[in-house]
């Protein structure tokens, strides 16, 4: 007599239930958001949900996250954006290059970082 248990396989545990239905279908007026190929005007873009290649690590502080997090809540609730965290913040980096390449000096950016 065996002691071994039998226990279903990960196919069988997360398998979608017939009565179970697409969470995105029922939350009424949010949406994904999907990219569009390039803009009109030729300026940078997010890379958008793709497959990313490289990773780079950011630490920021927690009054920083909660600003983060507040912004993507705010997007959601507000304009009926979902996006996640990474989606957010290579968005605002697209913006902040494409500001730095059309203004150089005059950027937000380099005012920001440069020596007071």
């Amino acid at each position: 007599m065996s002691r071994r248990v039998s226990l279903p396989g990960a196919d069988e545990l997360f398998r979608p239930s017939p009565d179970e239905t697409d969470p995105a279908e029922t939350t009424p007026g949010i949406h994904a958001v999907q990219e569009d190929e390039a803009d009109d005007d030729g300026a940078r873009r997010s890379s958008g949900r793709v497959r990313h290649d490289e990773k780079m690590t950011v630490y920021v502080t927690a009054d920083e996250l909660f600003e983060l997090e507040t912004a993507r809540l705010s997007l959601r609730r507000e304009h009926g954006v979902a996006v996640d965290r990474g989606r957010l913040v290579r968005e605002a980096l697209a913006i902040v290059l494409s500001d730095l390449d059309e203004l150089g000096a005059d950027s937000q950016l380099a005012r920001r970082l440069a020596p007071s």
